[in-house]
């Protein structure tokens, strides 16, 4: 059981002089998740390398089980101070792609050509694909085999409008992913504000918001069962 977890290189919250990143929790709960069931992970990214950490999820009040796990992990803080570059990875390489969220995906992954041609490409060979919170938004351009939005007629979720504007960032991030979705032609549905909220639809599995990532990690499991 080979997994691929992509991660976002982008670290600017917009032009606020805020930094952001991936939420480290939607990465370090799902990593562990698959690694205690026996995969082979490997950590991807578009730039290669340390991927950037949202400063605020690796902030003491965001600390969760397998934060301080990863905080005693010098072997996993290794893997991910070294990850692949996107562009050298291939879909047929893995049985299934996990994006962990965090606002920086909407910058970048969104818009990565890499990043569209391997999810598109695990589409063509009916692997499964995760993405958690944030990390939908990688979808926007992503088509399916019909040359459709990827989404179009799909059950779908992703960080909600009310979420964002939680958080204060519904005028910062360059899209809201819930409207996105929506306009893609997705069956967008949604739980409880930062209530774990998971759907699947064939083999793509999409969480709402940090709540999501463990549930959402089981159903990938669960498929490639």
């Amino acid at each position: 059981m080979k997994i691929l977890m992509v991660l976002t290189s982008h670290s600017e919250m917009g032009n606020t002089g805020h930094k952001t990143g991936f939420w480290l929790e939607e990465f370090t709960t799902p990593y562990y998740i698959f690694k205690d069931a026996g995969a082979q992970i490997t950590l991807a990214s578009p730039k290669g390398g340390q991927p950037p950490v949202d400063p605020n999820s690796a902030a003491p009040d965001a600390a969760s089980d397998s934060t301080e796990r990863f905080e005693k992990d010098a072997e996993s803080k290794a893997a991910l101070a070294d990850t692949e570059k996107l562009a050298n990875v291939q879909a047929n390489d893995y049985d299934a792609i996990f994006y962990p969220g965090g606002h920086g995906p909407l910058w970048d992954l969104a818009e990565d050509p890499d990043s569209i041609t391997l999810i598109e490409e695990a589409v063509r060979q009916d692997k499964v694909i995760g993405a958690v919170c944030h990390a939908p938004g990688a979808l926007r351009h992503v088509r399916g085999t019909d040359g459709n939005p990827l989404v179009q007629g799909r059950e779908v979720t992703g960080f909600t409008n009310g979420e964002e504007e939680a958080v204060q960032l519904d005028k910062v991030v360059p899209f809201l992913v819930e409207d996105m979705l929506e306009a893609s032609g997705a069956h967008y549905t949604c739980g409880e504000d930062w209530e774990s909220h998971v759907v699947r639809d064939g083999k793509l599995i999409t969480g709402q918001n940090p709540a999501s990532s463990e549930d959402a990690a089981h159903a990938v499991l669960a498929l490639l069962r």
